[in-house]
């Protein structure tokens, strides 16, 4: 999709740095043809972000709440396929009546912005509410930041498929 009329398209290049890459905004160069976005991936960033996801998802599975405890950052917000919003010892408080049968991501896609990185995957799972057995696929957003103490999830948000 082309960019909005009056929107300049840039791109962020790797500055060299003996300890750590930073970026830097820069006007691509005018006979190099780019897409309408380019951003810089640090593998290792990525791979570490895939990694907590995967433990995102099992501690749920496993409904440990110490672990989710630790992996949530103190302000955490998910917004619910409807519309609802849950604060942090909301979400690691419905475990009480909630449990998960199964959980499985795929379409996963990692993006780094510095000290936040955003997942987007599709996730089915079956799980059981009050004792009301539910089976959903959703489109799932997560929002992950650097802290000083290490990656912590702030968002995550749930969108229904249509169909699924």
């Amino acid at each position: 999709m082309p960019p909005e009329a009056g929107t300049t398209v840039r791109h962020l290049d790797v500055v060299a740095h003996p300890a750590k890459p930073s970026l830097a905004l820069a006007a691509p160069p005018p006979d190099r043809a780019l897409p309408e976005r380019t951003v810089w991936q640090d593998p290792i960033v990525v791979s570490n972000v895939h990694r907590l996801r995967r433990a995102f998802d099992e501690t749920e599975v496993s409904a440990d709440v110490d672990m989710l405890n630790a992996l949530l950052a103190d302000d955490f917000r998910s917004i619910g396929e409807q519309g609802y919003v849950l604060d942090k010892a909301q979400w690691i408080g419905k475990f009480a009546e909630f449990a998960y049968t199964s959980l499985e991501s795929r379409e996963v896609e990692v993006s780094f912005y510095g000290h936040a990185a955003i997942v987007r995957c599709v996730q089915r799972s079956r799980s059981s509410w009050r004792g009301q057995d539910l089976a959903l696929t959703v489109r799932v957003s997560q929002t992950w930041i650097e802290l000083p103490e290490g990656w912590r999830l702030a968002g995550i948000q749930f969108s229904s498929l249509a169909g699924e």
